[in-house]
């Protein structure tokens, strides 16, 4: 069965890790096209919003999106918006969820998003 909006994108966290979920169908579809892509890499990203979904120090290829897209919202809430770049055009962005100790992935897809593109 395929994942859907509100599914776990893995095993429940273990202790000290954040829950990765889905915030879209899209974003779950995309998730497994990138997964077919590009597994180890996906996996590796994963591994990276389980255990440090905002690192201190932010590399050209996993940091918090800027302007607008900086930000989104997971139930009418205001959060941050992260992306890591999995393939060169494969990314991941996700909403950090920090008072449930969530991630929320709402965009994956193995091409570069166009909403950059501005």
């Amino acid at each position: 069965m395929s994942p859907k909006r509100g599914d776990r994108a893995a095993p429940p966290p273990g202790p000290g890790e954040w829950d990765v979920r889905f915030a879209t169908g899209k974003a779950a579809t995309g998730w497994e096209q990138l997964a077919t892509q590009a597994a180890g890499n996906t996996r590796a990203a994963w591994q990276l919003m389980r255990t440090d979904p905002a690192p201190a120090t932010r590399t050209e290829r996993h940091h918090q999106l800027k302007g607008e897209l900086g930000h989104g919202a997971h139930h009418s809430e205001p959060i941050e918006r992260w992306q890591i770049e999995v393939t060169a055009g494969g990314r991941i962005w996700y909403l950090l969820d920090t008072e449930r100790r969530t991630v929320w992935i709402d965009h994956a897809s193995t091409g570069h998003p166009k909403a950059t593109d501005r």
